[in-house]
Order: structure tokens, then C-alpha cells, then sequence
């Protein structure tokens, strides 16, 4: 219900962030998911697990700095979508390097959704990231409606939110604020 509450906003991408559900939950979860993401042609991506992201016909992984290398999923996934997190400029670049498709960059802000963020790394570094790949950036960590303006401005192709939207009394509306500010800015130039 709350991945078709925010599909209904006009979201056009889902990743499946699970970390505490064994993997064989994960992988029923990201069934039940890739159904409802396709009944609304919305992009699906796994976290952490190519298998699983291939077993259920994912649109492509997510890869974590401790995950299964980029440049070896690449091998077996083929031309579906790969992206990989980054925490510095240094990694960013290295990913670049490794056949991803976009670089997640963050956290931007504080963050409550992942207990072991790093500290906040701000937009001006998120601004020397997307000067310094060719990749598109998203924009990752403590991102609400107030930040989207800054975060764009510096250069973010997209961003990735969880808390301000899971945690609004209105998931639908909420979604689709930030797809209409998101539309504005785009159109606008950041």
C-alpha cells in the first residue's frame, strides 16, 4: 500500500532498501514489488543483491561501497541499470571508472533512515562531485522539500528520499509535491 501510495504521487523510480529481512523475505518482498512497479511502469531497483534483482526481472541493482563489486555485476547483469553509492570525491570518481550507470552521492544532510550514515558531506562537495563525473549524481541523505532547490542547484540529477515522504500523514500528496518541485526545477535548469 505505501509503494503504491507513492507510485500514485507520480514517482517514477522504487528501490528496495531492506536490511534487516532475511534474504529469502527479501526476495518474496521484491516479487510483490516488481508486479506493482511494472503495473505502473515505474523503474524498480534492488539494493545490495543482483541475484535477487535478477531473479525477479528488476530494472537493475543498487551497489553499497561493501557490496558485490560494480565491474563484476556488470558481467551478468548485462545493460540493466547498476548504480553505486559513493561518500567522497574520490569515490565517486573510482566509480565512474567501474561501468556503473549513476552514482548515489550522500549523505547531503543529516539522516534518521540509515543508522550508520556518514556525516552529512553538504552541497558544496556534492557540487565538486557532479563537476568532476560525467555520471548522473543522486543526490542522497536528509533530503525534504526546503533542500530540493539547493541539491539541484548543485548539480544533482535526482535524489533519493525515504523519510519525508514514509513518514508524511498524506504518502500520495506528499510524493507528488516533491515530483511537481522536482518537474519545476528541472525545467527552470536546477
Amino acid at each position: 500500500d505505501t509503494v503504491k501510495a507513492v507510485l500514485d504521487g507520480g514517482v517514477k523510480w522504487i528501490q528496495l532498501r531492506e536490511k534487516e529481512l532475511p534474504r529469502r523475505e527479501i526476495f518474496y518482498l521484491a516479487e510483490k514489488l516488481r508486479v506493482i512497479t511494472r503495473q505502473y511502469r515505474a523503474v524498480f531497483i534492488v539494493n545490495d543483491h543482483p541475484d535477487i534483482a535478477l531473479a525477479v526481472e528488476a530494472d537493475g541493482v543498487h551497489l553499497g561501497q561493501d557490496d558485490f563489486p560494480p565491474e563484476v555485476a556488470r558481467r551478468f547483469m548485462g545493460e540493466t541499470i547498476i548504480g553505486h553509492s559513493t561518500h567522497s570525491l574520490k569515490e565517486a570518481v573510482e566509480a565512474e571508472k567501474k561501468g556503473v550507470d549513476y552514482i548515489g552521492f550522500g549523505p547531503i544532510y543529516r539522516t534518521t533512515t540509515k543508522a550508520d550514515a556518514d556525516v552529512p558531506k553538504g552541497v558544496e562537495l556534492l557540487k565538486e562531485v557532479t563537476k568532476r563525473v560525467s555520471l548522473p549524481v543522486v543526490a542522497i541523505g536528509g533530503i525534504g522539500l526546503e533542500r530540493l532547490k539547493e541539491v539541484f542547484s548543485a548539480g544533482a540529477e535526482a535524489v533519493a528520499v525515504a523519510s519525508d515522504i514514509l513518514r508524511a500523514d498524506n504518502i500520495s500528496k506528499r510524493a507528488g509535491e516533491f515530483v511537481r518541485i522536482i518537474e519545476k526545477l528541472k525545467k527552470a535548469g536546477g
